[in-house]
C-alpha cells in the first residue's frame, strides 16, 4: 500500500460546484450580461469597428461587417462553453467588450476566463477590471477550486493583466496549438481557492470609490495589492522590477 501522504490532499466534504447559469452579474462600475446578438451585437460592433488588432490573438475576427459580427454573436450566445458575456461600463452606459467563462470543469472545480475582447474605450478602465473581478468572485464563491487564465505567450498585455489580477504564473506550454495558421505557445496563470480570501480583500480595496481621483484614475495600483498573493510571478516582467 502507498503512503497516503504521497497521494495528494484528501478533499473531505468537497462537492463539485454547479455550472454557471447566471444571466447577469453587476458591480459598482461594470455590468456583465450573457451575450445576446439582438441586444448587444450592433453596439459592440461599432465599439470594435476600425480596431482590427483587437483580434490578433483571438480565434475569431476581425469582423468586417455588422452582419458578420451579429452572425458570430448569434452562434456564440447559444454556447454553454465558452459562455460569452457582454461588458458594460456603467460610467458611460456603453457596451464595450466581451469575455467568456470557458473550459468549465465542475468535476475538477476548475474554470477559465478567456475570449477577452475590449474596445479602446473600455481598455484600462475600472469597469474592465471589475468585470474580471466579478467573474473570479462568482467562481470561487460558487465553490470552484481553481480559476485559470491562458493566453498567447506573445500577448504581453494579457500576461500583465493576469498578473495584475493576482493570478500566479504557471509556465508556458510550447506549441500548444495552431491559431490562424500560426504557432501559439500558451502562457498559463491561475489562482486557487486558498488564495481567494486575500484576493477578495485586494479587489475590494482597489474598487473603493476613494481609490480613484476625480478623473477616474487609480490611486493605489491593483498589482501592488495582489503582489503578495501570487505564488509565482511572470518572468517576462522581472527585468522591469
Amino acid at each position: 500500500m502507498g503512503d497516503a501522504g504521497l497521494l495528494g490532499e484528501e478533499l473531505k466534504g468537497w462537492v463539485p460546484p454547479e455550472r454557471p447559469g447566471m444571466a447577469a452579474v453587476q458591480g459598482r462600475w461594470a455590468r456583465l450580461e450573457r451575450l445576446s446578438a439582438d441586444t448587444h451585437a450592433a453596439t459592440l460592433y461599432r465599439a470594435f469597428s476600425g480596431h482590427d488588432a483587437l483580434w490578433d490573438f483571438m480565434p475569431v475576427g476581425p469582423f468586417h461587417s455588422a452582419a458578420q459580427y451579429h452572425r458570430w454573436a448569434r452562434e456564440a450566445e447559444a454556447g454553454a462553453d465558452p459562455m460569452q458575456f457582454a461588458i458594460q461600463n456603467r460610467d458611460t452606459g456603453q457596451w464595450g467588450g466581451t469575455c467568456a467563462l470557458m473550459r468549465i470543469a465542475p468535476e475538477a472545480g476548475s474554470i477559465e476566463l478567456g475570449y477577452i475582447a475590449l474596445s479602446p474605450e473600455l481598455q484600462r478602465t475600472r469597469a474592465a477590471t471589475e468585470a474580471f473581478c466579478l467573474l473570479i468572485e462568482w467562481a470561487f464563491e460558487a465553490g470552484y477550486r481553481r480559476f485559470e487564465w491562458k493566453c498567447n505567450a506573445l500577448n504581453i498585455s494579457s500576461r500583465r493583466a493576469a498578473e495584475r489580477l493576482g493570478l500566479s504564473y504557471e509556465g508556458v506550454f510550447r506549441q500548444a496549438m495552431v491559431l490562424k495558421g500560426r504557432n501559439r505557445d500558451t502562457a498559463w496563470f491561475a489562482a486557487i481557492d486558498k488564495e481567494w480570501p486575500a484576493l477578495r480583500e485586494a479587489y475590494r480595496a482597489w474598487l473603493r470609490p476613494e481609490n480613484f481621483d476625480a478623473a477616474g484614475r487609480q490611486i493605489e495600483r491593483l498589482g501592488d495589492l495582489t503582489r503578495l498573493v501570487r505564488a509565482a510571478s511572470d518572468p517576462a516582467f522581472q527585468a522591469a522590477r
